[in-house]
């Protein structure tokens, strides 16, 4: 099988420092179901072209196979895995160029960091769905893509065509997220893996679609593709990636009632689950059939998927009469963050608010539904989800009144920005931990001392909750720089006070563990005498230092006001208050 990786950036041979691979050798790379072979075809400063071959094994591949799920057919060793591109590939591509999967060259930094133009060719693509489905996969990503099917025998044009396509892809796209598109999305579009997945395929999902698999039209789609239909699997990562994106976990995964019936056999049908939008995958049968295995399995829904989701049951000590109980309660923490910060601005009473890196724009579509907010702006650095914001929030359709509240635009928060003045709050909802520490003293400085919003509100991960998610390995996001603790997240805190004349309360989203903490952790800055955030009212603080925000059943408890001393230490507010990471 055979991947061709095409540019034309000059000098067009910088290919080479960006795949780590020399155009002037062969290299190759010894797999366990073969050989893979790196080279170049052509190599000129105008074009450069590098090659992927990969030469399968047939006996070694069965030889490979796990000894628990034999298979004494004939078609072990005659099949089309030795021609076509599949997850044979994808492996392949993973080993071969992994340093270039991470975007790192130094060499060509700057190259390797932007994008260039490329052509990705791949002759023989097995694509269960066809061409449409290329499109659907590909074309969001900033793919043209040419894709046509390959008949079943060209000889004989009556017997139409193939279930493999001849793909081309070309763009301006990164190099590190081309191949990081491709590792996940040629088992997709085959629809089979050569190997056991196994849950550490949910961590490979991530780190390699962290950066545009959330924001994916049809994520749900190829979650559950990527997962081998594995229910548990595919729940812990629709939850991992709302918390990637601004996408709760339910937009993540699409209505029971949207699949259809049954998976369609024929590939007469493949052009009709196109046309109705779906790939005929996943019905309710199948989901209950996987379900129950599971539970045989593990005795119960995968705990890594509801830790994920976060936890919405009653607040410790609040009354739970009348509630429903805690599994039915549960939603994801995203919703719960969302909900948290939505009811902090309303009891401070903010009329004007801007998002600070607003994503695609979730919270401001929340904020333009509530009236009170007579101003509402999204900031982000990335044009890409600023466009994504106004698809989402109907932009071009957006009744003029509710249009004229809303202003989008495209800034940095580590630049002073005349435009980031002027509002009653301002929100950063996790956004820091993806600022490089040593950018952080000139965030601080624009949003606290040059905009100086009359209340800030910053949530982000708290690290010492991440040993409660089983799945996870590292960092939640591949992007993050740095995620707290508790006591770093309050002595940051108390320094942006001491330094800008704010003080500061602390506030727990998602289910407060008695021992590490909640999942997200958030602080509400005021400018000393600045209004709200003090009323004894239900829903905001009151003399006992503690509020509660949210509805009944997801009623979250908050913790007590912390203000920062003259010494810059972070004093504690009362006797409920949670200390720097020892409660």
């Amino acid at each position: 099988m055979l991947l061709t990786i095409s540019t034309t950036v000059r000098p067009a041979t910088d290919l080479g420092f960006l795949l780590h691979k020399h155009p002037g050798r062969v290299q190759e790379f010894g797999q366990s179901y073969g050989v893979a072979r790196v080279l170049y075809p052509e190599a000129g400063e105008e074009r450069c072209t590098a090659a992927l071959m990969l030469d399968v094994d047939p006996i070694r591949l069965v030889r490979s196979r796990d000894r628990a799920t034999p298979d004494y057919t004939l078609g072990q060793y005659v099949n089309d895995r030795p021609y076509a591109a599949s997850s044979l590939l994808a492996v392949a591509l993973a080993d071969v160029f992994r340093t270039a999967r991470t975007g790192r060259c130094a060499s060509r930094p700057e190259l390797a960091a932007g994008p260039i133009p490329l052509e990705i060719t791949l002759p023989v693509l097995p694509c269960r769905g066809g061409p449409g489905l290329a499109h659907r996969l590909f074309e969001p990503l900033g793919w043209r893509v040419e894709a046509t099917a390959l008949p079943l025998d060209e000889e004989f044009p009556e017997w139409g065509d193939s279930r493999y396509v001849r793909l081309v892809l070309r763009g301006e796209v990164r190099l590190a997220d081309a191949l990081n598109q491709l590792y996940v999305l040629l088992p997709v579009l085959d629809d089979a893996k050569h190997y056991w997945v196994a849950p550490d395929e949910v961590d490979k999902l991530i780190r390699a679609g962290g950066s545009w698999l959330a924001s994916h039209p049809d994520r749900g789609l190829i979650t559950r593709r990527y997962l081998g239909r594995r229910w548990a699997l595919t729940r812990t990562a629709f939850a991992r990636l709302a918390e990637i994106g601004d996408d709760v976990e339910e937009d993540l995964e699409p209505p029971v009632e949207e699949d259809p019936a049954a998976e369609l056999a024929t590939e007469d049908h493949a052009g009709k689950d196109e046309e109705d939008g779906e790939d005929g995958e996943d019905t309710a049968a199948e989901r209950a059939a996987e379900e129950g295995s599971a539970a045989e399995r593990s005795s119960g829904e995968d705990p890594a998927a509801k830790e994920y989701a976060g936890r919405s049951g009653p607040a410790r000590g609040a009354s739970q009469e009348g509630s429903a109980p805690a599994d039915a309660v549960r939603r994801p923490l995203n919703t719960l963050r969302l909900e948290a910060v939505l009811a902090t601005l309303e009891r401070l009473d903010a009329g004007t608010v801007i998002d600070l890196g607003c994503g695609s724009g979730r919270l401001v579509g929340a904020l333009l539904e509530r009236p009170r907010f007579t101003r509402v702006t999204g900031v982000d650095v990335s044009s890409r989800a600023l466009a994504f914001a106004a698809r989402r929030l109907k932009l071009d359709r957006m009744p003029e009144r509710r249009r004229e509240r809303l202003e989008l635009f495209q800034g940095a928060l580590t630049y002073t920005d005349a435009r980031f003045a002027g509002y009653d709050a301002a929100v950063l909802m996790e956004v820091v931990e993806h600022v490089d520490p040593p950018r952080l003293d000139a965030l601080e400085r624009v949003v606290f001392g040059a905009a100086r919003p009359g209340h800030v509100i910053v949530t982000t991960p708290n690290v010492e909750h991440n040993v409660r998610y089983e799945s996870l390995d590292g960092m939640r996001h591949p992007d993050h720089r740095f995620e707290w603790t508790r006591a770093e997240f309050r002595a940051w805190a108390a320094k942006v006070c001491g330094e800008y004349g704010y003080r500061v309360e602390f506030l727990p989203i998602g289910d407060d563990d008695p021992e590490v903490g909640p999942p997200t952790q958030m602080a509400l800055f005021g400018l000393a005498g600045a209004s709200g955030g003090s009323g004894g009212t239900e829903g905001s603080a009151g003399t006992d230092g503690f509020v509660s925000v949210g509805g009944a059943a997801g009623r979250t408890s908050v913790r007590g006001p912390v203000s920062a001393g003259k010494d810059g230490r972070a004093g504690t507010g009362g006797a409920g208050d949670a200390g720097g990471g020892d409660d």
